[in-house]
């Protein structure tokens, strides 16, 4: 006989000692937000069922699972956005949330947009603002009364210095002064996206929803983010997909799997440290059941005709006994990513003269000059808008390789660059999606980059980035984001370049994308121009920093963990 793993219902309790410590507080008083036998389907898809449990304040909360396991779904319910199928959600006053909606808000001004974050406040504000703009003489006494009793909750809220707390979190998050007083229509998406960060930290919240914060933010902002939420005192839940935030931010994980939600103690990667010793703890324990039954199976079969009736009874009873667990399929897919290269390039495949390129006459790069080595892996990194993707698209214009033709017309103002011998750069821009065209399959599309590869050959590299069976016939206009991405690498593998130029590649990818990608990195034998605000990619794949800050490029020799220590030293 065998029962399953996880146990139904397991989850109805924050789980036994080996997932979760055991409250140090009392418990009724600390919960702030609790779910309570929830179960959500989407037609005849499950996600996850018969769930309860309480997300505790002081505590800070990681939502983990790949993407289409419902973390934003699980968000989204917490954040009374949308109902579950079944069950109930309890929750306080409260709520900061983080709304993905970039276009709610472009009728009103920057600030206007943050301090909304406190609806209390903001509603008071309004209803003051409209009395006080009544003719004096028209004031009734009930309008007296009613001024005062607003003129109260402005004060409790915090509304005498609102427009300069919310300032405070807009400069952290590199919202500068003079764009408080535009409206939002006025405003990038990754600006945008950073205003409604600060919405959501607006007010002191006592609890605080985040579905991917750091997307959008460059290395600066998501560091100043990592601090202020260590310093938050309510409860935190967060979805992201940069694995150092997770694992620097986050107290407890809440793993969607098995169809249901596991708590662990620890942040991402103690989650599936411990995910795997339980697993393997229950493997190793099938494995010896298993060879137990057999073994009495075997008496059994021997002597059941026999005189030894009474032992055969007492085995039948111990195999009875000796229940294995049934493991539940686990929802986590890895994909395996491996750049080849076709053929190495010459000692010194780029070299970069007098650069300078700008925009309305003000310089982005500036003069710059670079010698790049044969198997160096530079990351480029600095706050949105600094030059990044501009010095990609500089050194791209005319890089030999095949896909680069969107670049050939990109103009620089002075200087050289000049590829090596034997160099093949394979791209990867960050609007990769528009070179995929669109109307043809998977197969067919990844076909024109090795026409000499088989069909199998070819389901085989799109397997490797889980695009399994009839996914391989899919039509490449229906992709998503993170598909788009796994298609891209796909071509990458096939081309086999000895130069990679990654504009921004861990966008759309979840988590395990990420590590596969990481890891893919650091074992590619070529050289690699890398731009991402991933930090555990630069730190574990970089040998070189281009810093690039105010008009300045700053070009360091070492990796990602010896240029912060420098750039602290002269802080």
């Amino acid at each position: 006989m065998t029962q399953p793993w996880p146990p139904k219902g397991y989850n109805k309790a924050l789980g036994p000692p080996a997932w979760s410590e055991p409250d140090s507080i009392p418990f009724e008083k600390n919960r702030l937000i609790t779910i309570n036998n929830i179960s959500m389907r989407f037609g005849a898809r499950l996600l996850f069922e018969d769930v309860t449990t309480s997300f505790l304040g002081g505590r800070r909360y990681a939502i983990s699972g790949p993407n289409g396991a419902g973390k934003s779904t699980l968000m989204r319910i917490l954040a009374a956005d949308i109902e579950p199928s079944k069950g109930s959600v309890t929750r306080p006053k409260k709520v900061g949330v983080l709304h993905q909606d970039q276009f709610a808000f472009d009728s009103f001004s920057v600030l206007d947009t943050v301090i909304m974050g406190n609806a209390p406040l903001w509603a008071a504000l309004q209803d003051r603002e409209a009395l006080y703009a009544k003719d004096h003489s028209d004031l009734t006494d009930d309008d007296g009364m009613r001024l005062g009793e607003l003129e109260g909750i402005v004060g409790e809220e915090g509304g005498y210095t609102a427009e300069s707390d919310a300032a405070v979190l807009l400069d952290g998050l590199d919202i500068g002064e003079k764009l408080h007083a535009r409206k939002m229509s006025e405003l990038q998406g990754g600006q945008k996206v950073r205003v409604l960060l600060a919405q959501a930290l607006f007010g002191n919240p006592t609890v605080l929803l985040l579905d991917e914060p750091t997307n959008h933010l460059d290395l600066e902002s998501v560091h100043w983010l990592q601090n202020y939420l260590l310093h938050f005192e309510g409860c935190l839940i967060v979805i992201s997909h940069d694995r150092h935030f997770l694992n620097e931010v986050c107290t407890h994980t809440a793993d969607i799997d098995y169809e249901t939600v596991i708590t662990y103690t620890g942040g991402y990667d103690d989650m599936v440290l411990a995910k795997t010793r339980i697993r393997a703890t229950v493997e190793a324990g099938n494995a010896q059941r298993e060879k137990k039954i057999a073994q009495l199976n075997e008496f059994i079969a021997r002597f059941s005709a026999g005189t030894r009736s009474s032992q055969v009874t007492s085995r039948k009873k111990e195999v009875e006994r000796l229940q294995t667990s049934e493991l539940a399929k686990s929802n986590i897919q890895r994909p395996f990513i491996r750049f080849g290269v076709e053929r190495p390039s010459g000692r010194h495949p780029l070299e970069i003269k007098g650069l300078s390129k700008s925009y309305e006459g003000v310089p982005v790069i500036d003069k710059f000059t670079a010698s790049i080595s044969r198997g160096e892996k530079i990351a480029l990194i600095g706050r949105n808008g600094a030059g990044k993707t501009t010095m990609l698209r500089s050194v791209m214009r005319n890089a030999p390789g095949p896909n680069l033709e969107a670049e050939c017309s990109f103009a620089i103002d002075a200087g050289s660059v000049a590829w090596g011998h034997e160099v093949s750069v394979g791209y990867f821009s960050q609007d990769h999606r528009q070179s995929i065209g669109a109307g043809v399959t998977l197969i067919d599309w990844l076909h024109q980059f090795d026409p000499m590869a088989s069909q199998a050959e070819l389901r085989g590299v799109l397997g490797q980035m889980l695009f399994s069976g009839d996914d391989a016939l899919k039509r490449t206009e229906a992709l998503s984001g993170g598909e788009a991405a796994r298609l891209t690498f796909c071509r990458l593998m096939l081309e086999k370049p000895n130069v990679l130029a990654l504009d921004e590649p861990t966008n759309h990818l979840d988590l395990e994308s990420i590590n596969a990608l990481n890891i893919a990195l650091q074992r590619y034998e070529g050289t690699v121009l890398l731009v991402t605000h991933d930090h555990d990619v630069i730190d574990e794949v970089a040998s070189r920093i281009w810093s690039f800050d105010s008009g300045r490029i700053e070009d360091f020799r070492g990796p990602y963990e010896e240029f912060r220590a420098a750039a602290d030293k002269v802080a």
